[in-house]
């Protein structure tokens, strides 16, 4: 399947959907960032403007990014954001994976089950082979997510990303293609268009 036609499949996993962020969702999106405020604190900073929503749009169509956004498939109501960024190919097959829920939807499951929905596709259609979560050592509900999905330590790093206009410490969480289970729910894809 081409970039294009990938780019407009929807994946369902359980009762989530992700497909690729479209101009159309501009305000959804940033009524759900602004909802989310207390949710995401110090931990994230999403595009929360007309204008740094649009520049997320155009990275989302750089070869080097796969952006999904995670609906709920009976509603269609925007849940989180699941972003795999600077993938390498050639002998390296390896992304970094940023993902946030939106209220009222965090804790509840959503994000798991849309994680698992990126994640086959990421070491599906993509053929990457390594998958790596960078992680502020405070957020609780997120290192708990990439633990549930079979993610492993491999460090720490001091001052790693600048968030919010500070550089905060992260720790480095992996998960390779031969180590991925799935468990977390099984996917199908369903085409838009």
């Amino acid at each position: 399947m081409g970039r294009e036609r990938s780019q407009s499949a929807m994946v369902a996993a359980m009762d989530v959907l992700i497909r690729p962020p479209a101009s159309s969702d501009r305000d959804e999106f940033l009524a759900a960032v602004h909802a989310s405020r207390e949710l995401h604190g110090e931990w994230m900073q999403p595009p929360d403007t007309a204008g740094s929503f649009d520049r997320y749009l155009g990275r989302s169509r750089d070869e080097r990014m796969r952006c999904f956004l995670v609906r709920l498939a009976g509603s269609g109501e925007l849940a989180g954001v699941v972003n795999a960024s600077e993938v390498v190919r050639g002998h390296f097959q390896s992304a970094y994976l940023g993902f946030y829920a939106f209220a009222p939807h965090a804790g509840r499951g959503v994000m798991t089950r849309g994680l698992t929905a990126v994640l086959e596709r990421l070491f599906g259609e993509e053929g990457l082979h390594r998958v790596e979560a960078n992680v502020q050592p405070g957020n609780q509900r997120s290192l708990a997510l990439v633990k549930r999905l079979g993610f492993r330590r491999e460090g720490f790093s001091p001052r790693y990303l600048e968030v919010a206009g500070r550089w905060c410490d992260h720790e480095r969480w992996a998960l390779l293609a031969d180590e991925w289970s799935g468990s977390a729910g099984k996917t199908s894809v369903r085409d838009e268009g």
